[in-house]
């Protein structure tokens, strides 16, 4: 198995392994609540009779379904884009007991193979999922195709890992981290940087972060510096 197939595999089994022992919205995971960030872009919105929004990893709707809730006097659509069956399913599912559905979209796809059509959204939302294309290659190809499918004034949000580290809390081993694309805070801010000349950068910061996760039964603890991104198309 190659090391893009290996990390999927292992990114599948420990986000079926967190669905299943967490519910949406309920303290304990990092399911509890959305992202502010993501729920902040809203407010720009708030006399937009129509508001059309991609979130691109769209998981089990930590994101999406406060979106869509926002849409309920009005008009609108949460398109989401999510790899993993379970997380479709499930997503559907809260999309029903939170009184969403009409304006959820559900796609099974890969991201990076997901085709956005330009000129389509007013948000488009890429947490904690970019780092899961297959290469810094397919990386820029993505953020230049969520820039054409960005409305004039519409926003574009990624919250995304770089220089990421992983060690077994057991016995102290740095790990291969499973990412597909890691590489240094620098040289992924100035990407974005360079990928988005022209718009207004309305957030730009880093976070170090860690936290426990579980990889195949081990107790690993992953450090990442977490970078926020938000620009809009002007």
């Amino acid at each position: 198995m190659d090391r893009v197939a290996n990390i999927r595999t292992e990114e599948k089994r420990y986000h079926d392994l967190c669905y299943d022992s967490y519910n949406l919205f309920e303290p304990g995971s990092w399911l509890h609540r959305p992202v502010k960030t993501v729920i902040d872009l809203l407010e720009e919105y708030r006399d937009q009779e129509y508001l059309s929004v991609l979130d691109l990893g769209a998981g089990i709707g930590r994101n999406s379904i406060p979106i869509a809730e926002s849409m309920k006097n009005r008009n609108g659509k949460v398109v989401c884009v999510d790899l993993l069956e379970s997380a479709i399913e499930k997503l559907e599912g809260y999309s029903r007991k939170f009184g969403v559905e009409p304006f959820i979209v559900t796609r099974l796809s890969d991201i990076e193979h997901f085709i956005i059509d330009q000129e389509e959204y007013d948000i488009i939302l890429a947490v904690s999922a970019l780092e899961h294309v297959s290469s810094v290659k397919a990386l820029e190809s993505k953020l230049n195709e969520m820039i054409i499918g960005t409305k004039r004034n519409g926003i574009n949000c990624i919250i995304i890992g770089s220089n990421i580290q992983e060690v077994n809390l057991g016995n102290g081993q740095e790990l291969d981290p499973m990412f597909e694309v890691n590489i240094p805070t620098e040289r992924m801010m100035d990407l974005l940087v360079q990928q988005y000349t022209g718009w207004e950068v309305k957030q730009r910061f880093v976070k170090q972060i860690e936290y426990e996760i579980d990889r195949k039964g081990q107790p690993v603890k992953l450090i990442t510096d977490c970078i926020t991104f938000v620009a809009k198309k002007i």
